[in-house]
Formats: structure tokens, sequence, C-alpha cells
């Protein structure tokens, strides 16, 4: 057995890099599969891509069953990279996403109000090929 007294122990702190922290705010990288082909608009010179991904997650429950939970994240990207998506991204493809977590409300024509989540993509991979 290892007995360890308090002047024994040293502890050493790291000073925090604050560049590196301010970066990571609101900073979201996903790895998943396109849930459909992007839907492209134009505004002027600019273009505007949309499309879903999933990313999957499996474990197993208390009775010992693999359960595989799916979740789906809404995309937007914009200007050249949206160009990309439009000419290259297909449903089922894999990719990898960086951007940031971006929520909003509007209001339906019924006069409903509705929230979204979005992440607003700054760069993207492409990983594979489509799933077969």
């Amino acid at each position: 057995m290892l007995s360890l007294s308090k002047r024994d122990v040293k502890v050493y702190v790291k000073p925090i890099n604050y560049t590196v922290m301010k970066s990571l705010r609101n900073s979201v990288q996903l790895i998943g599969r396109l849930g459909k082909d992007p839907e492209v608009k134009e505004f002027g010179d600019k273009k505007k891509a949309t499309f879903s991904i999933a990313t999957s997650d499996s474990y197993k429950n208390a009775k010992g069953e693999k359960v595989e939970d799916t979740q789906w994240h809404n995309v937007v990207i914009w200007g050249k990279l949206a160009g990309v998506a439009e000419k290259y991204l297909k449903k089922g493809q894999e990719v990898c996403i960086e951007g940031r977590l971006v929520h909003r409300d509007y209001e339906t024509d019924k006069g409903e109000k509705r929230f979204i989540t979005e992440i607003n993509a700054n760069d993207l991979v492409m990983l594979g090929g489509k799933q077969k």
C-alpha cells in the first residue's frame, strides 16, 4: 500500500492559454452522415447551403442489448464553402464539420413561436464514400 503525505505530493499548475480557450468558446466539431442532399439558396452573389447530419452512438442497456442512439443536427454553410457542398455532398456521405452553435427563433404564419438550433459551419472535410 502506498502512503503519501502532503509534502510528498507536488501539484503543477499549467498557465491557461487564453488564446486557445477563447477559440474553444462556442466551438462544435461533428463527424456524421448527411441525411439529405444540401439545399442551396442564392442571395445575390452569396450562397447558403443547408443540410442535416446524423451522429450515432451505441451502448448496451441493463439487459445487455445493444442500443443505438442517433442524433440529428442542422447545418448551415455560407459562401464558397456552400458551393463546395452543393457540388460534392450527397445524402449518406460521411463528413466532418466545424463551426459554432446558433440558437434562434421565428414565428410561423399562424403566429406560433418556433425555436431552432443549428451549426453555422466554417470548415468542412469530406471523409469517405457513400455508405453501402
